[in-house]
């Protein structure tokens, strides 16, 4: 077991559950995903029906311990139950293009939001084994670590991420990985010193914020209650406004 579970809640417990059961999935699937490459019907399909095995599994082992919460998954859409006032936030295979091509670098995030705040939030790279996690004023962890955001001041050493197909101009040492859970992640271990990004959904980025935030970060003030064409702007605090500043002069 890669997690002392004594120090989590037993919601983040649930969570943690149903990821590592789903990854057995994506594991296996993204083995076979060689064998595709060169088949006539090609992996695309192959790849959606992978993103709803996962998201199955991780609806199925969420409804088994909460069947009151409602559910807001990137497949099916929002699923409304009796408790309105906690979502499940769920992406299965955040980083889909890079599963595609064969690229390990992929997770599947999940989030709790009660009462429209995000109060706990997992990302799990199952490829490297890496599950990032984080809950309200308790911390973020990668497996049983304690992860914080950087602590670089000077922006020439400093290496962000973003996504998407936009040209960015700028003189920021920009890196574009494919995953924006991953990218949150890593900024809030500290591998990234910030990340900016607009046009996203919630499922993409609620794990994350969380983890940004409890790891002793900064992310700009979202509404947790709209879902698409979120922008998303994360740092340390050292570096988010430099961040900023630099993005607003080109």
């Amino acid at each position: 077991k890669i997690i002392n579970m004594n120090s989590i809640s037993p919601n983040l417990n649930i969570m943690i559950k149903a990821a590592e059961k789903a990854s057995k999935i994506l594991i296996r699937d993204f083995g076979e995903l060689e064998k595709l490459q060169v088949s006539i019907k090609g992996p695309a399909d192959f790849v959606t029906n992978s993103d709803k095995k996962v998201e199955k599994i991780l609806i199925e082992e969420l409804n088994k311990a909460k069947k009151n919460y409602s559910i807001l998954s990137e497949e099916i859409g929002k699923i409304e139950n009796s408790d309105k006032d906690n979502f499940w936030i769920i992406d299965p295979i955040d980083g889909t293009t890079n599963f595609l091509h064969g690229v390990p670098h992929f997770a599947i995030s999940m989030a709790l939001r009660s009462k429209n705040e995000i109060i706990s939030g997992l990302i799990y790279d199952p490829i490297k084994n890496e599950m990032f996690y984080a809950e309200k004023d308790n911390g973020a962890f990668i497996n049983n670590q304690r992860i914080r955001v950087s602590s670089k001041k000077s922006l020439n050493e400093c290496l962000f991420a973003t996504g998407g197909k936009k040209e960015i101009k700028s003189k920021l040492n920009i890196r574009k990985s494919g995953s924006a859970a991953l990218d949150l992640a890593y900024v809030a271990s500290g591998r990234f010193d910030g990340y900016f990004q607009d046009e996203l959904n919630l499922w993409d980025i609620a794990a994350g914020l969380i983890l940004v935030t409890e790891a002793g970060g900064k992310t700009n003030n979202l509404d947790h209650s709209s879902i698409n064409n979120l922008k998303v702007n994360a740092a340390s605090n050292a570096i988010y406004e430099k961040m900023l500043e630099n993005l607003d002069k080109f």
